[in-house]
């Protein structure tokens, strides 16, 4: 098996793939906010919620739901914002996982990623990450 990857490719191509893959679980996981309602524990994040409130007509009162899942449908997020998060949220996990699994196919197949693409794209991973990282902090 060659590889197109220098040691230190090698190493931040499996990186890359780890923190791909924690922010695509972080994504799909429901607990971005945590809280209490109705003396229960909520949580929920852009696409997914549990624990939460429904209004029960039979008895005319609003009943909390223990169980976890996703809105019924796109417009059923609560707000826009959270619309807007999931969508882009979602396509950054799409191509943080894209650029992570062709890094690691760069490791397999030699002449997949040049020295050159490489280095680019490694710096330019490693800026995005320093400038977020400042967005963060503040001032």
């Amino acid at each position: 098996m060659a590889s197109s990857l220098t040691c230190a490719g090698v190493v931040w191509a499996f990186l890359s793939f780890l923190c791909a893959a924690a922010s695509c679980v972080g994504f799909f996981m429901p607990y971005w906010l945590l809280g209490s309602q109705l003396e229960k524990s909520v949580s929920f994040g852009t696409f997914r919620r549990c624990s939460y409130p429904v209004r029960d007509e039979s008895r005319q009162m609003t009943v909390m739901v223990e169980q976890c899942g996703r809105y019924a449908s796109f417009q059923a997020i609560p707000s826009a914002e959270w619309r807007i998060c999931t969508v882009v949220t979602g396509l950054g996990c799409g191509l943080l996982l894209l650029v992570a699994l062709t890094a690691l196919m760069g490791c397999c197949v030699s002449e997949l990623i040049s020295r050159t693409v490489g280095r680019v794209a490694g710096g330019i991973q490693f800026l995005g990450g320093k400038c977020s990282l400042r967005e963060g902090l503040g001032p």
